[in-house]
């Protein structure tokens, strides 16, 4: 494997968590307009996709490889939590 290959490799193993905490978190900032005008979508954006990335992390050490629904199950709840956090203490 090339250093081009495990790069793309890498990035397309993180990439549904950024895409979708950017979308969630863009959603976020669609829904509750009023409520959520102080807070910058980058900053739930990146809140999301780092409890992705762990999310996926820990999907890939507890069922030995990607790709499982389960999986995809904790990356949603690793995207979600930490937004929610976020949107509770502002």
């Amino acid at each position: 494997m090339t250093a081009l290959d495990a790069f793309w490799h890498l990035a397309n193993f993180l990439a549904p968590a950024w895409v979708v905490s950017a979308l969630l978190a863009l959603l976020h900032k669609l829904i509750w307009r009023r409520e959520l005008k102080a807070m910058a979508w980058r900053r739930l954006a990146l809140w999301g996709g780092l409890g992705g990335t762990l999310a996926l992390v820990l999907a890939l050490l507890l069922l030995g490889h990607d790709g499982k629904m389960a999986g995809y199950a904790l990356l949603l709840l690793g995207v979600v939590l930490p937004q929610w956090a976020l949107t509770l203490k502002r």
